[in-house]
């Protein structure tokens, strides 16, 4: 990924029985220019922890740098792995303590699954950090949230949730014109983070 502001965008996260779903278009824009159509917008923290971004692509490259080294930090000098909440906490400060000097433009979701099994936390640009079993981010999340809203089950399998998590991107994909050109799909479990292949999802869908 370049410098490129993605002005518009989709994410969509669901705490499922088992794992957590990760959902995200592949649309990255300049304004009403297209700029690339398959960007990565979830991108590994740790073998058990990802990052999913809505906003400056600069910004959330250098934030998944740092917390990536931190996390590896601490795993060996604690020697043990993070928890997904204390990821989320120090990516809160980082982003606290940038307000006054230069902020980082970005909506992000950090999930994960640890010893208390899977979590999900979303992040904005002041440093607000918030625990919850589903959220959206980016210009396509208030469409996203009226299919969520209407359809998330606390407990649900990670199947249900990776048909939920594509059918909430999908309609924003409709309605949303800076969200699109297909989606990425990620499932983080107690095993680690694996990608959806396009075709499994697909199927489940039909």
């Amino acid at each position: 990924m370049n410098q490129e502001k993605l002005h518009g965008t989709t994410t969509v996260g669901i705490v499922c029985k088992d794992c957590v779903v990760i959902a995200a278009d592949k649309r990255a824009s300049m304004g009403n220019l297209v700029a690339h159509k398959n960007t990565e917008k979830v991108l590994p923290v740790t073998d058990r922890i990802v990052m999913s971004i809505a906003g400056g692509v600069g910004d959330a490259q250098i934030l998944v740098k740092y917390l990536r080294a931190e996390m590896k930090s601490y795993e060996i000098q604690e020697k043990k792995k993070p928890t997904v909440k204390a990821c989320a906490s120090l990516l809160s400060h980082i982003l606290f303590n940038g307000k006054g000097y230069w902020p980082f433009f970005v909506q992000l979701l950090v999930a994960g699954h640890d010893e208390k099994g899977p979590s999900l936390y979303s992040l904005d640009a002041g440093g607000g950090s918030i625990p919850d079993d589903f959220i959206s981010t980016g210009s396509g999340s208030p469409v996203a949230y009226g299919v969520l809203e209407s359809s998330y089950k606390k407990g649900v399998s990670k199947d249900d949730g990776i048909k939920l998590a594509v059918k909430a991107l999908s309609s924003a994909i409709q309605r949303d014109a800076f969200t699109g050109d297909g989606a990425l799909v990620y499932v983080i479990d107690k095993k680690g983070y694996h990608k959806v292949d396009e075709k499994e999802f697909k199927k489940l869908i039909k």
